[in-house]
């Protein structure tokens, strides 16, 4: 069901999308799944889904409709259209996206009116410095989850987060915002600052492709910082897997890597947020 969460802390309504089993009417365990880039899209709705059958009530709340609704900019239909722009262009030339010369660059071979709706969701999505939009997220992502603890779908019940990409760097950063967060799935998603580590309140389970040499560099101090912190971390590299390899949707989709770490997730989830 599509819902609005309204609290104190958040600035204005935040609308979401809540799953949990047909036939189960009580309290569950709760989970906030954070998106990808891309929004609460057909593909996370459909991990939303995938996620309730387990036993679940799980919401994905819109990141993109701060303060209620979601930018022009950033409508289903601009980043579908961005989406197939990106399939056009090599995965490493991604990485030039934040810079405005080279969006212009790349773009350059479409045609004319096509050109400044896509740099302009492009911008969006990829923004020259997100860090303050994502500590302006992570605020909010633990005043949501605070909403579903409160909420008669969990009623006080054990919460966890589950993100990819984008929402794995965000589900690590809760674990560090949220003291009562009871678990963190992090997917392909960047770990937080050294800083951070040591306020992690609950155990962490990370998932990455082989594949993905940047975020890959980074798990060597992120092993050893949350290891020194005395935190608890599963972490899994799959071999011949890219970024992005869960998703489905996506060229990126990697089977036996999403196979693997689907597994592992709904085990991590049935420990950390089971009966006990």
């Amino acid at each position: 069901m599509e819902l609005s969460v309204t609290t104190a802390d958040l600035p204005g309504p935040r609308p979401g999308h809540l799953v949990r089993p047909a036939r189960e009417k009580g309290p569950l365990p709760g989970v906030i799944l954070i998106q990808e880039i891309w929004g609460v899209d057909g593909h996370i709705q459909d991990v939303s889904a995938r996620l309730a059958t387990a036993g679940y009530a799980v919401l994905a709340p819109a990141l993109f409709a701060r303060g209620g609704s979601i930018p022009p900019a950033l409508s289903p239909d601009r980043v579908e259209r961005v989406k197939r722009f990106l399939d056009t262009i090599p995965p490493q030339a991604w990485a030039g996206l934040p810079d405005a010369a080279r969006r212009a660059e790349l773009l350059q071979p479409l045609a004319e009116r096509e050109r400044a709706p896509l740099d302009e969701t492009l911008a969006a999505i990829f923004p020259p410095d997100r860090g303050p939009q994502l500590a302006g997220w992570t605020r909010d992502l633990a005043a949501i989850a605070r909403w579903l603890r409160l909420s008669p779908h969990c009623q006080g019940r054990r919460v966890g987060a589950v993100g990819f990409c984008m929402g794995g760097a965000l589900a690590a950063q809760l674990a560090a915002e949220d003291p009562e967060l009871a678990a963190a799935v992090v997917f392909y998603g960047a770990p937080p600052p050294a800083d951070r580590l040591p306020r992690i309140a609950c155990p962490v389970q990370a998932h990455f492709g082989a594949e993905d040499p940047r975020l890959v560099a980074q798990l060597p101090a992120f092993e050893q910082g949350m290891r020194a912190a005395g935190k608890a971390l599963e972490l899994f590299v799959y071999p011949g897997a890219p970024h992005a390899f869960f998703n489905d949707t996506r060229r990126s989709f990697h089977l036996e890597a999403s196979r693997q770490a689907w597994a592992r997730t709904l085990g991590f989830l049935s420990d950390r947020l089971g009966p006990g």
